[in-house]
């Protein structure tokens, strides 16, 4: 019987608030002393900001106690910082059940043991006859075979005894259950009750009687029954306040003797914990990290009790002693579990030498996971299956990787971040109805198992499919792990849930970049005993080859061209294997692994998500590089030859493709070699020039004068031009600031770089003469695009070979945030390094293997980091040292007032934050946070649900009714139509030829309507309202009006513009005259805007 008091919830553990009491204190004179130093603070302190505390000279000079010492001596110790110290025992502090609900619950408990002593007896009646139980109530228990021997009859219980944690002092909120253990009287039971469920159906009368004369009782506000851990042969009673036959088997005894041994558990328990304060603070900071990691629920979860029994198990063999804190418990549990696998080497807290006790080695062979009690006979981990122990160990590795880092914000990761299954694995997959498991049992001849576990299929089949899947996929993966529903509870009216209403069996896959994409699976020589082994699991799929060292092998080939679908090959393998050795066709299966490739994937491209077409553009450039290096007849030769755009780095969101422009949309200009859009056909594709910073030797010859060198890098361009005519017959076309080149469709941006113009950019001169060094706008900039940016494009364009994923991720999430209409506001460069930080610093997952996991992860990284207060170290090639990280944040914090609202940081820009100086503004960094706030679970829950994602685009449709005023454009007009997130059936066609063929003439560069629209209206009504537009194939443009814009401003006639005269009080002032300017949108842009719509009549005055 489990009463359980509804808690609150967990403050930060969980996200849910918890009201707090304040405490009223008399207020002495040392009230008044700290009232009157408060007062002495010259100004409030800024919202949001964290403030030091300020003490008095005698605070701060006062000589510590000896138990301050000892108190930062431990600390130091065993602690990395004080601040994790604190927060240790503030998280205590909070799931620590209070004395006054403890009392609470004491005298509900006395109420309880006083009604089930008063429950009236029932005379003896065989067990077949049950009609003595009352209409309301059925047995909670499926009672198969029904016709089994033995009488029952109902007697008052011999005791009534609370177990568990509540009683050890280790219960935590919010969900606070207690549990109390009925003792049945002997004279109910029989002698050969163990055998054909007779136990399990006494028990399920015995509680089938107290329910029904509990429930008719006003103390409770609800009476349930509910399964024990999730054995539906042991059913329990769930109270609330207001507010043929079968052999015995190991887990049908496990089951048995676990009633048995409550009492003598919680003897142990007591002594072991019962007077060291720190053991229950470490098996409650326990409770809270398995809790995150949703390793405790359902069935074969890792319960509480377990940990409580692991802690015991570790102060028996002196590996925890009883003076250690909650957190010294924690680090040693967690390295007991990274170190130790209980599926190979059981432990066992019985002491005995008894020989007729069972070995290890006998439990080994019934079981997954050993787990010895003190008798040595009751396995403990009976219903843990090995991939939830393996994902335990797996969590336990990492989580001391993070403690052994000594990360500021490790607490934070460890025991304050949840890990649900859908961000923490790559693929998941849902198998339902779950009633198809019982075929597969059969299919598995799995007729042992289903003994063992009473008829649940689910539980029988669950160890044989895991192991199945972990040996097909092999190398593909790193693990897997099963998730189940929570444990149901039922009306005592109703009959108990079938097992296949136990909802749906979700596998999560954690993947290896490595052996992911391989389309081979390679098998033995054919002539070897084990080929015949290999063709049985693999079945029709596998087949002879023969490979160039003339071997002839077995092997499977999977079909995957393009990145996407090769990320996709354990999908095939999965639904191979089951239908093949478990008879779960493809239907029962939903494996979400790619729906989000969709939004990111190019023109005509359902099978490609783009990286192919970004691998050829790279080819291209490496191609261009190398004939820039071989170029003869420059002055100076070339030094370094870097790439600085998105393509070369594989981040830009929609790669761009060869350009062979068709004559019918344009009028050539013969005399520049240059094209020229007709008016009377639609917008022409658009095709952006890749950036490439072509750095010349160092010389004396280089003039030091800031006009002369760039007149000197004209010349340079100029002459960079006619050598790539004359020497390789490229199609380039010169200005003062760079040469565009066509190669092979691509078009390249190539500027000429002197490594000391930025410092002579720098140089100002005094009235006096002297010259100084100041930075200057132009060097800053110039330092930007020929120093910085190619650097960044060559860091990041190795992380992507290092993490394949990272290209998926970050397109994903510039799809998103420009989607959302705020791209304007982010540099490329700022999203690239977000999701690079979600690679390089993963904690507490591991890096993304998919790009679907990962956006998930950008969306909860963008919505829960604290920008105000703190910069986003991306430690690119792992330059930064701990050291040199505390030394940035502090710094950070200390120059806080003068840098932008998004502070990112990298080993080459550790002060400025280059890449969001000029943006977001904290308005549109808010509203990204709420946005990805709001998109996270919407997107997670079409994920996790089994029936299909639905429409996975809606996260990514921006929210229309938060402007003022919505600009409609023409699509015709509009060329990254197709790119939009709803892509059209039908566009219009932009001026691209189908056949391959080179090219004489250049395309049209940088020609996108749309974008030239907003640069007029930002520069005609920038001080009245804001734009936004979605770049990719956007047909609607946000305006919102800005709040300051509408008050009254004194008339000046050099100030009319957009605006009208009126009186107010007496005077001439301008309001800004808001139809005469919604006239003015639609007159700039004829031809391209088709309507403007008035959404608000906010721009009252």
């Amino acid at each position: 019987m489990d009463p359980a008091p509804a808690g609150k919830q967990l403050r930060g553990a969980t996200g849910g608030p918890e009201v707090m009491e304040p405490t009223l204190e008399g207020k002495g004179k040392e009230g008044k002393k700290a009232s009157s130093r408060k007062r002495t603070l010259a100004e409030p302190p800024v919202k949001g900001l964290l403030q030091p505390v300020k003490l008095s000279r005698a605070e701060l000079y006062k000589e510590p106690t000896n138990e301050e010492l000892n108190r930062l001596r431990e600390t130091e110790i065993l602690f990395h910082s004080s601040l994790l110290r604190l927060q240790v025992e503030e998280l205590l502090k909070e799931v620590r059940l209070s004395e006054k609900k403890k009392d609470r619950i004491d005298a509900f408990l006395r109420e309880v043991n006083q009604r089930v002593m008063r429950v009236p007896s029932v005379p003896e009646t065989e067990l077949t006859d049950q009609s003595w139980l009352p209409a309301g109530v059925r047995v909670p228990l499926h009672q198969l075979p029904y016709a089994v021997k033995g009488c029952f009859r109902f007697l008052p219980p011999a005791q009534v005894v609370v177990v568990g944690s509540y009683l050890l002092g280790t219960c935590i909120r919010p969900d606070v259950n207690v549990d109390v253990a009925l003792t049945m009287p002997r004279e109910i039971l029989q002698d050969k009750d163990g055998l054909n469920q007779r136990y399990f159906r006494k028990r399920a009368l015995y509680l089938a009687h107290l329910a029904h004369h509990l429930a008719q009782d006003p103390l409770f506000g609800s009476v349930r029954f509910s399964y024990t851990n999730g054995c539906h042969l042991k059913p329990s009673l769930l109270l609330r306040p207001r507010g043929s036959p079968e052999p015995p088997t190991p887990h049908y005894n496990t089951w048995v003797l676990q009633d048995t041994a409550l009492e003598s558990h919680l003897q142990l328990l007591s002594t072991m914990l019962g007077s060291a304060q720190g053991l229950k603070d470490g098996v409650a900071l326990l409770k809270v990290w398995l809790r995150q990691r949703e390793l405790d629920k359902g069935q074969g979860g890792l319960t509480g009790f377990v940990v409580s029994m692991l802690v015991v198990f570790l102060v028996s063999t002196r590996k925890i002693h009883t003076t250690m804190s909650g957190y010294q418990v924690l680090r040693s549990v967690l390295q007991f579990l990274a170190t130790t696998d209980l599926t190979v080497n059981g432990i066992s807290l019985c002491l005995s030498s008894d020989p007729s006790l069972p070995a290890l080695a006998d439990f080994h062979q019934a079981f997954s996971v050993v787990f010895l009690d003190s008798s040595g006979r009751l396995n403990l981990c009976a219903d843990i299956t090995a991939s939830t122990y393996h994902q335990v160990q797996h969590e336990a590795r990492l989580s001391m990787m993070l403690l052994d880092s000594k990360a500021d914000d490790g607490f934070q990761l460890l025991l304050m971040t949840p890990k649900p299954m859908i961000r923490a694995f790559d693929h998941v997959l849902h198998l339902r109805p779950l009633s198809r498991l019982q075929a597969a049992c059969h299919r598995l001849k799995l007729w042992p198992e289903l003994q063992d576990n009473g008829g649940d299929y689910v539980s029988a089949a669950l160890g044989p499919l895991t192991t199945l899947l972990e040996q097909g996929l092999g190398t593909r993966m790193h693990l897997l792990a099963h998730s189940r529903p929570p444990v149901p509870e039922w009306d005592i009216s109703q009959d108990p849930p079938k097992h296949k209403d136990s909802g749906t069996l979700t596998l999560g896959l954690l993947l290896r970049p490595e052996g992911l994409t391989s389309i081979l699976e390679l098998g033995p020589e054919a002539d070897q005993p084990e080929a015949a082994e290999f063709r049985q699991f693999w079945g029709s799929r596998s087949e002879l080859r023969r490979f160039q060292d003339g071997a002839i092998r077995e092997a499977v080939v999977w079909e995957a061209a393009s990145m996407s679908q090769k990320r996709l090959i354990p999908h095939q393998v999965v639904t191979h294997l089951l239908a093949l050795h478990a008879d779960i066709p493809e239907t029962c299966i939903h494996y979400v692994g790619g729906p989000l490739d969709a939004l990111i994937q190019g023109l005509k491209e359902t099978s490609s998500t783009g990286e192919e077409a970004l691998a050829v553009a790279v080819r291209c450039y490496d191609d261009l590089s190398r004939l820039l290096w071989g170029l003869e007849g420059l002055p100076l030769t070339v030094s370094a030859v870097q790439g600085a755009h998105p393509v070369l780095r594989y981040t830009e969101v929609f790669p761009p493709t060869p350009v062979r422009p068709a004559s019918s949309f344009y009028e050539p200009l013969r005399e520049r070699s240059s094209l020229l859009p007709r008016p009377d056909k639609p917008c022409p594709a658009y095709v952006e020039p890749m950036p490439v910073v072509c750095h010349l030797e160092g010389s004396g010859q280089w003039p030091q004068d800031a006009e002369a060198v760039r007149r000197v890098r004209a010349a340079f361009q100029l002459r960079l031009a006619e050598l790539l005519r004359q020497q390789h017959g490229l199609q380039c076309r010169a200005t003062a600031t760079h040469t565009d080149v066509l190669k092979d469709g691509f078009v390249f941006r190539v500027r000429v770089a002197y490594h000391r113009e930025p410092q002579i950019l720098r140089e100002v001169q005094s009235p006096e003469g002297l010259n100084s060094l100041r930075d200057t706008p132009a060097s800053l900039c110039l330092e930007r695009d020929t120093r910085q940016l190619p650097l960044l494009t060559s860091v990041l364009h190795g992380l992507q070979q290092q993490h394949p994923a990272f290209s998926g991720v970050a397109r994903l999430a510039k799809r998103w945030v420009r989607a959302q209409l705020l791209g304007e506001g982010f540099t490329d460069e700022s999203l690239d390094l977000v999701a690079a930080a979600l690679f390089l610093h993963p904690e507490p997952f591991t890096p993304p293997s998919s790009p679907q996991v990962g956006f998930l992860r950008f969306l909860f990284l963008v919505s829960t980091f604290d920008w105000k207060n703190n910069p986003l170290i991306v430690n690119l090639n792992n330059e930064l040292t701990v050291e040199e990280q505390v030394e940035i944040r502090s710094s950070f914090l200390a120059a806080r007032a003068q840098l932008p609202i998004m502070v990112i940081v990298t080993p080459q820009d550790r002060k400025n934050s280059v890449w969001t100086q000029d943006g977001p503004s904290a308005q549109i960094l808010q509203q990204l946070v709420v946005l990805a706030a709001e998109a996270l679970p919407v997107l997670e829950k079409q994920l996790m649900d089994p029936r299909g994602p639905g429409d996975i685009r809606t996260v990514f449709r921006p929210p229309l009714d938060i402007y003022d005023v919505l600009i409609f454009l023409s699509p015709r007009h509009i060329p990254r139509h197709r790119q939009a997130v709803d892509s059209p059936a039908a566009s219009f066609c932009r001026g691209l030829r189908s056949e391959p063929g080179p090219s004489s003439l250049m395309p049209v560069l940088g020609y996108d309507p749309p974008q030239l629209y907003l640069t007029q209206l930002r520069e005609a009504f920038g001080d009245l309202a804001l734009f936004f537009y979605d770049q990719h194939g956007g047909e609607v443009i946000g305006v919102l009006w800005k709040p300051t814009s509408f008050q009254p401003q004194p008339f000046k006639a050099s100030g009319t513009k957009g605006r009208m005269v009126m009186f107010q009080g007496g005077e001439l002032v301008m309001v800004p005259n808001v139809e005469a300017i919604l006239e003015d949108f639609a007159v700039l842009g004829e031809g391209l805007v088709q309507t403007v719509e008035a959404r608000s009549e906010r721009w009252t005055v």
